[in-house]
């Protein structure tokens, strides 16, 4: 059977394969995919708004030497099994969960709610696997932010110091429902993708995640 496009002199087209792109998933990036769906497209809770943020979390960890992160993946529980946004696995077993939220309206109902999540999110793993890193990302709207006469300071810095009081585990307590290191991601979403924090947080989150899956597991990264 003859090609149409040939009985017309016109040549069919040619599908060669698509160039990779050799470009790393970058924390700004991910911002911008996030003001992208959540305030341009009006989508403030889509299960697709974090996902730029995932991945560029997935080259963090491998620039660590923890490649082969996954994205949206299940992690056992004491209570029940739950899905994590990036889990790093050693011997088929989780061994590092990071849980990644947006605040970017409904401050002051929101951040009690989310301190409340996280403590029974991250016990509920570690409960089961007492060897699990876990790390916490929020990113913030500060022009969403306000003044909390309850806590006497704004709902950010309320966040920041319940997450610090959270943050720190390690031997030879292993505080169940605390975290190995979080970073608040404070952005300015009112007239456009601005990050605020310096890159350096999120380096440092990164750092010491890597840290402690390399002390809780010889030899797992060499």
């Amino acid at each position: 059977m003859r090609d149409p496009a040939a009985s017309k002199g016109t040549p069919p087209p040619e599908l060669g394969p698509a160039e990779p792109s050799n470009r790393r998933p970058t924390v700004a990036a991910g911002i911008e995919s996030l003001y992208d769906i959540a305030v341009r497209g009006g989508r403030a809770t889509s299960p697709r708004r974090l996902e730029a943020l995932a991945a560029a979390g997935v080259a963090a960890l491998a620039a660590r030497g923890l490649p082969g992160a996954e994205t949206e993946a299940v992690v056992e529980g004491i209570g029940r099994e739950k899905k994590w946004d990036l889990v790093w696995r050693h011997h088929g077993r989780a061994r590092l969960g990071i849980s990644l939220k947006s605040l970017l309206k409904n401050i002051p109902g929101t951040v009690p709610n989310r301190l409340d999540e996280v403590m029974g999110e991250v016990a509920n793993v570690q409960l089961y696997s007492p060897e699990i890193v876990v790390g916490y990302v929020v990113v913030f709207d500060r022009s969403q932010d306000s003044w909390s006469e309850k806590h006497g300071s704004t709902w950010l810095e309320h966040l920041r110091s319940r997450l610090e009081v959270l943050t720190g585990r390690g031997a030879p307590s292993w505080a169940t429902g605390t975290l190995e290191a979080f970073v608040l991601a404070e952005v300015d979403f009112s007239q456009s993708a601005a990050l605020l924090s310096p890159a350096a947080d999120f380096d440092a989150f990164f750092d010491r995640l890597a840290a402690q899956v390399r002390l809780r597991n010889p030899g797992a990264t060499e």
